[in-house]
This record gives structure tokens, C-alpha cells and sequence, in this order.
């Protein structure tokens, strides 16, 4: 085994399965299924999950209406409907879950305490990290590679729909090229979005390594951290 502590980023629109929308449970049993590897195999495991599937701040704002400030706030709440759900499935699957939240709301979760979140991992819990970083302007993707720095993750493992880094989308070009490796700086240069520009500049920074794998490849998660490469790329 490779690490120790890890923090596991999905997407909002990863829990929405075809409906494109909303959360699926059949996506949150599995979901959870994949996280209990890494908890039996001893990891210490944090999460992070986007709210797209709900909405999205950016995509709120577009016509004006809505304040980009406003529509961040409703993106961030949208991150803890999730992730109670996500608590809710994971709890369910026999695990010890505490979430914690950037923005105070006390009936629901715990406040983010980077001490009490670490005594959490330390016991063995799973803990949730939502609302982002309580800022609007900023992605879930720094969210999670804050979160991930903050409380001494090895790596970051970012689920997606594809088994990797492309230099272009594979879903639009045959010829799309997989880079099983690169750094930072071709990341940032290459505007290969891994992940928004700030969280990759952040997990250099920290010389913290970014996996991009395939979610739906079952018990893709426990190889990659038996140190299973061949289904994922790696930034560092």
C-alpha cells in the first residue's frame, strides 16, 4: 500500500447518472461501495463532491439575474445536499461518516476544524467536506486540493467519467492521445483541464500528486492506491 491518506474528488454531475440531473442511488451505493475498499484496507479517506448535478454557480449567473457571488452561495449549498446523501450511503455501507461544512449550519453538519477532521481520519472515520471553501470564486476542485493539503492527504484522487489525462477530449477526437504522466507546468501550459488552474497550482505548490481515474471501473480506487496504474493518469 502506497498511502496512507487520501482525499477523493467526484463531480456533482457524477452522482446524476443519465438522468443528467438530480442523484441517482443506484451512483451513491456504488459510490460508497468503492470508498469501503479503502477504508477496509485501512486508508484514511476524505471527500470532496462538486454540486453540478444541482447546479452550478457560473451557469446560474449567466443572464445576470443572479449575482455570481449569489449564485457561488447556491452552487456551495448544493455541495451538502450531496454530501449529506453521500454521508447517508456511506453510513449505510457500514462506515463511520462525519461531514463538515465551510459555512456554519450546525443542524446539519459539523463546522470545517482541520484539527477535528484529522482526529476524525485518525479514527478511522470518512469525512465529507462540503460547501466548498466557503468563498464564492472558487472551485470545488480547490476546495478539495485545499482540503487535501490541509489535512496531510498523500494524494488527490480526482473520479471522472474517462481513465485519464487526454491532450484533447476523447469523446470528440478518435485521435485523443492518453499522458499516463505529466507535470504541473504542461498542465497549466497546456491548459490540460486535470483540474482548475488555482487547484493545480495549489497541489504544486504542496508537491501534492493529482490522480485523474475512471469511477466507474470497479475497484479502480484500491488498485490505484496497491499501486495499479494502468487505469489512470498522474500529475506531479
Amino acid at each position: 500500500m502506497i498511502n496512507k491518506r487520501v482525499l477523493v474528488k467526484f463531480s456533482g454531475e457524477a452522482l446524476a447518472g443519465e438522468a443528467g440531473h438530480g442523484i441517482d442511488t443506484k451512483i451513491l451505493k456504488y459510490i460508497a461501495q468503492e470508498i469501503k475498499t479503502l477504508v477496509d484496507a485501512g486508508i484514511e479517506v476524505g471527500i470532496v463532491i462538486g454540486g453540478g448535478n444541482i447546479i452550478r454557480g457560473v451557469t446560474a449567473a449567466q443572464d445576470g439575474i443572479i449575482k455570481r457571488t449569489s449564485g457561488d452561495y447556491m452552487g456551495m449549498l448544493a455541495t451538502v445536499i450531496n454530501g449529506v446523501a453521500m454521508q447517508e450511503a456511506c453510513e449505510h455501507a457500514g462506515m463511520q461518516v462525519r461531514m463538515q461544512t465551510a459555512i456554519k449550519m450546525e443542524q446539519i453538519a459539523e463546522p470545517y476544524i482541520n484539527r477535528k477532521a484529522t482526529r476524525h481520519l485518525e479514527k478511522g472515520r470518512v469525512v465529507i467536506f462540503a460547501a466548498g471553501t466557503g468563498n464564492p470564486f472558487f472551485t470545488t476542485d480547490t476546495a478539495a486540493t485545499l482540503r487535501a493539503v490541509e489535512i496531510g492527504a498523500e494524494v488527490i484522487i480526482k473520479a471522472t467519467k474517462v481513465d485519464g489525462v487526454y491532450d484533447k477530449d476523447p469523446a470528440k477526437y478518435s485521435d485523443a492521445v492518453k499522458l499516463a504522466e505529466l507535470t504541473y507546468d504542461q498542465a497549466l501550459q497546456d491548459h490540460i483541464k486535470v483540474m482548475d488552474d488555482t487547484s493545480i497550482a495549489l497541489a504544486k505548490d504542496n508537491s501534492l500528486p493529482i490522480i485523474v481515474c475512471d469511477m466507474s471501473k470497479q475497484g479502480n480506487l484500491l488498485d490505484i492506491l496497491n499501486g495499479n496504474m494502468s487505469n489512470c493518469s498522474i500529475v506531479k
